[in-house]
């Protein structure tokens, strides 16, 4: 085991120095023990290198804002090891690493298995909702609730020293990394861009699988042009910890047709150019959309600042605001300026923006803008102590009518934001 520059990943090498390269890659909450249990098989002939997210299995807590970002720190840690072609394998979040380097670094990833992993996973707001939860309560009721999202019922019974370490690896992670974890998995989304994908895939999947099931595997399959599907039975998310021998012969199976050299100087392709199209001419300056003028002079803030709503709002509540058809000019002008112009200023940070905001709808006596920005400054990072301590300061200035009612609001929605799920 290796730690390495912040740039880099901590790693594990196992295997013949002149074998071709696998590497495996971790799902969030695990460590790169996930894949002890195919290790003696895949050495015989591969050099594997298992690396560890930021955080977890005592890495450096260094968190990382995007997939993307992960897979550059592999790619760096790689080239420490002299690799420069390799086949890869990942589960869920490792999963997303394989997809995300298959796009940007197809010179370097000769083939790749997808384990337990979709181009997107839920909803950005079921993992910001988890970051939340996370934040507030630790990471004590991930790992309560890990038994049943990683495994079939039948398993968890019949091991429970398994079962009782996974709970520990969950337990010992650093809560930031995988927060940060958790707000990367919700802006990861690559449906669109699967048709780009040029290396052979193997999409693997737990039969039982209900947290990225047999529905979104068939999804990759469907837009991969080379890939196959393979569905274990019996196994649900960790299925390479609940049905080893199963998925060490479906990567062996895989991979044996894959020969390519790791180390050398690779010239990487040139960028495909962009198809060429007939330039429109530019909308006048003082041109309207949706019956709000746009700044003239200016890029028009609109698509930033919604990306900016939904980001801190949430789907959902965007989602309903916009279906109001009677108030499409308001939530035009809301999104624009409000969002693309005010919240998207690098002149204060997200955290201190929510305690403004939250302290000017206490004094206005606007509960259910109140309730909204409430959950917003949770996901901006407040904890529910600064939160209520923001509300206690405004009783002073506000008045104590419009901070009793403001407390009222406050303590509901941090109760249903950060009650751990059942």
């Amino acid at each position: 085991m290796s730690e390495t520059p912040t740039n880099t990943l901590q790693y594990r090498v196992d295997g013949p120095e002149d074998a071709p390269v696998l590497v495996l890659g971790p799902s969030l909450g695990t460590t790169f023990h996930m894949w002890d249990r195919q290790i003696p098989e895949l050495i015989r002939d591969r050099r594997v290198v298992r690396f560890d997210l930021p955080g977890h299995g005592g890495a450096p807590a260094q968190p990382f804002t995007s997939v993307a970002e992960l897979g550059d720190r592999l790619l760096a840690t790689l080239d420490v090891l002299g690799v420069q072609r390799f086949g890869y394998a990942g589960c869920s979040l490792g999963g997303a690493v394989g997809l995300d380097l298959a796009l940007r670094a197809p010179h370097r990833v000769a083939s790749l298995a997808l384990v337990a992993t979709a181009p997107r996973f839920g909803t950005a707001d079921e993992f910001r909702q988890r970051g939340v939860v996370v934040r507030t309560n630790g990471l004590e009721p991930m790992a309560r609730t890990a038994p049943e999202q990683w495994f079939t019922p039948h398993f968890a019974a019949n091991q429970p020293a398994i079962v009782d370490w996974a709970v520990q690896m969950v337990r010992t992670t650093d809560a930031a990394c995988y927060v940060a974890a958790c707000e990367a998995l919700a802006v990861f989304d690559v449906r669109a861009a699967l048709g780009s994908i040029g290396v052979p895939a193997l999409v693997l999947v737990g039969s039982e699988d209900r947290v990225t099931g047999p529905a979104e595997a068939r999804t990759l399959v469907a837009g991969i042009a080379d890939a196959k599907l393979a569905v274990v039975p019996g196994a649900s998310h960790l299925a390479p910890v609940e049905q080893p021998a199963a998925v060490t012969d479906l990567l062996l199976e895989h991979f044996a047709a894959i020969s390519h050299d790791t180390s050398g100087t690779l010239a990487v392709p040139p960028p495909v150019p962009a198809p060429a199209v007939q330039a429109e001419p530019a909308p006048a300056p003082e041109a309207v959309q949706d019956g709000v003028e746009a700044p003239a002079g200016r890029p028009d803030p609109y698509e930033k600042g919604l990306g900016l709503r939904r980001e801190i709002l949430g789907d959902a509540h965007v989602d309903r605001a916009l279906a109001d058809e009677d108030a499409a000019d308001f939530q035009e002008l809301v999104t624009r300026y409000a969002w693309g112009e005010v919240w998207a200023r690098d002149g204060l940070d997200r955290r201190t923006r929510s305690v403004v905001t939250l302290t000017a709808l206490v004094a206005g006596g606007h509960r259910e803008a109140l309730a909204d920005h409430t959950r917003a400054a949770l996901r901006n990072g407040l904890s529910p102590a600064e939160i209520r301590e923001i509300v206690l300061h405004t009783a002073v200035y506000c008045g104590l009518p419009a901070a009793e009612t403001a407390l009222a609001t406050v303590g509901r929605v941090i109760t249903e934001e950060t009650t751990p799920p059942a």
